[in-house]
């Protein structure tokens, strides 16, 4: 993002931008501020700079440094849960659903912005209203494939959230390891040998009325 985009120009009259346009720039500039410096060493004064706003622009739409930080969490949260959620929906061929799941989370991690550290590494997961979020991440991506594994298998509700848990859990740790561990093995290979390793298993169950 460019550091001046919300700057005054050369009349020295401050830039008016809408308000959304306003906010989406200083979420983008906070993000920035905080996947560099971690939300502790991160200054409300920074993400000004950053924004190339003044201070009391930026308290105009945020109250303060968490209530920015929760709502980028809320964006990036909400995201990687409607992909997961996509990815269930987007076809009937559950071989393909599990591979979108998988890549929903080597997206989220392998993105430029790096915004995955906001919600795998905060710095900030003892806060409850941080630790509330988060964990949103991960109780949205287990119901959404919790409820394709009932539909498709009959299962219980309870032996399918621990199924899909387990999906959940394969395809994070995975992507976290594979960006960690410094992409050694090219993108698209590295979804397909999680996401096979994940349908070995979840394959093995039976579809409801299938004879075999």
């Amino acid at each position: 993002m460019a550091v001046g985009s919300g700057s005054a120009p050369a009349t020295g009259r401050p830039t008016r931008l809408p308000r959304s346009a306003r906010r989406k720039q200083l979420l983008e500039a906070a993000q920035d501020v905080f996947v560099a410096q971690g939300y502790h060493a991160a200054a409300m004064d920074d993400i000004a700079e950053r924004a190339g706003v003044s201070k009391p622009v930026l308290y105009q739409h945020f109250p303060g440094k968490l209530e920015l930080y929760l709502a980028l969490l809320d964006t990036h949260c909400d995201a990687i849960v409607a992909k997961v959620q996509s990815a269930m929906s987007a076809t009937n061929d559950n071989k393909e659903r599990v591979r979108g799941a998988v890549q929903a989370y080597f997206d989220f991690v392998d993105h430029e912005s790096e915004a995955f550290r906001l919600v795998f590494e905060s710095d900030l997961r003892n806060e409850p209203a941080v630790r509330e979020r988060v964990e949103r991440v991960e109780s949205g991506c287990i119901a959404a494939i919790t409820d394709t594994i009932i539909s498709d298998t009959g299962v219980s509700r309870a032996r399918a959230e621990l199924l899909a848990s387990g999906l959940v859990g394969a395809a994070e740790t995975a992507a976290q390891f594979w960006l960690a561990a410094g992409r050694q093995v090219p993108k698209a290979e590295a979804e397909a040998l999680v996401a096979a390793l994940n349908w070995r298993g979840i394959g093995s169950f039976p579809l409801q009325g299938d004879p075999t």
